[in-house]
C-alpha cells in the first residue's frame, strides 16, 4: 500500500491564488489507483474539511502542524486506540490545548520584549490581508485548537522570542507567512502514528511526503520518499531533509509532476 502525505499551501495549492488546477492529472490518478492522499497542514480542522470537500477526499487528515489526527468513523475495520470520538471522527490529539499555547506565547513575548500579533488578536479581515485567504476561509482559520500562527512585530528580537518560547517548554516552527507556537506535536510524529495504524491492515506500507517549507521538515524526514516542492527555501530545506528530491516547478505544477512520478514507481 502506498500513502501520500501532503502539505497544502505552496504544494498542492498555489501559494498566492490557492488554485490546484495544474494538479488535476495526479489527483485523478490517485483516485484511479485508490492511493490514500492524507492532507497534513498547519490549517485547522475546519479549513481541511473545506478542502477535503473540494478535493472529494475521504481519507484521514492531520491538522495544525500535527496537533491532531482526524480519522473518519468506520474508516479502519478496527477501533483506533487513544482516540476522542466526535460526531463523525475519531481524533488522536497530540498537541497542547490552545489556551495553554496562547498563555505561553504571551509570556514569551513579555519576557523577550518582542511584540507579536497572533491569530487570536486578528479578525477575519486582518487574517485575510496577511495571508491572502478569502474571507470565508479566514474565518475557518481562526477556529484553532492546537497551534497559534503569529507575526513578529519586533523582528530584530526574533531570536530572543524563540528562545523564550522554548523556555516555556513549547516548540515553534515557521511556515510560508507565519511563525507558529505548538506543543509536543509536529507533522512528522503525526505521520508516523497514522502510518503505523495503516500497517495494522496487514499490508506493507510505503510512504511519500510532499512539502515546501521548514514546517514540513519533520513530515519529510518521516516518510520513505520525501519530495520538496520547489520554493525559494528549497535548497536550504534540502540540507535538513538529505534524501529528498526537489521538483523543477513550484506549487501544484511541481506537485503534479512529483505525484505522477511516484505513482509510476513500484
Amino acid at each position: 500500500m502506498r500513502l501520500v502525505f501532503t502539505d497544502l499551501d505552496g504544494t498542492l495549492l498555489d501559494q498566492e491564488t490557492y488554485t490546484y488546477a495544474q494538479a488535476y492529472p495526479a489527483l485523478r490518478e490517485l483516485r484511479r489507483q485508490k492511493v490514500p492522499m492524507i492532507l497534513c497542514s498547519s490549517k485547522t480542522r475546519s479549513e481541511l474539511e473545506y478542502w477535503r470537500k473540494r478535493l472529494k477526499n475521504r481519507h484521514p487528515f492531520i491538522a495544525e502542524n500535527g496537533g491532531a489526527i482526524f480519522i473518519p468513523k468506520g474508516y479502519f475495520p478496527f477501533s483506533v486506540p487513544h482516540t476522542r470520538v466526535s460526531a463523525d471522527c475519531e481524533i488522536i490529539e497530540l498537541g497542547s490545548p490552545y489556551p495553554e499555547l496562547l498563555y505561553s506565547l504571551q509570556t514569551a513575548s513579555q519576557e523577550s520584549h518582542c511584540r507579536v500579533l497572533g491569530f487570536h488578536l486578528m479578525d477575519a479581515d486582518e487574517i485575510s490581508r496577511h495571508s491572502g485567504l478569502p474571507s470565508e476561509q479566514a474565518q475557518l482559520a481562526k477556529k484553532r485548537e492546537y497551534d497559534e500562527p503569529f507575526l513578529i512585530l519586533d523582528y530584530e528580537r526574533t531570536p530572543r522570542l524563540l528562545s523564550a518560547i522554548e523556555s516555556q517548554g513549547k516548540r515553534w516552527t515557521r511556515g510560508g507567512r507565519f511563525y507558529h507556537i505548538l506543543g509536543p506535536s509536529d507533522k512528522g510524529r503525526a505521520v508516523r502514528v497514522l502510518a503505523h495504524i495503516y500497517r495494522q491492515l496487514g499490508e506493507p506500507v510505503v510512504t511519500f511526503g510532499l512539502g515546501d517549507r521548514f514546517n514540513d521538515a519533520e513530515l519529510l524526514n518521516s516518510v520513505d520518499s520525501p519530495i520538496i516542492v520547489w520554493s525559494k527555501v528549497a535548497p536550504i530545506l534540502k540540507t535538513i531533509v538529505l534524501k529528498a528530491k526537489i521538483t523543477d516547478q513550484a506549487g501544484p505544477s511541481g506537485w503534479n509532476e512529483a505525484v505522477l512520478e511516484a505513482l509510476r514507481s513500484r
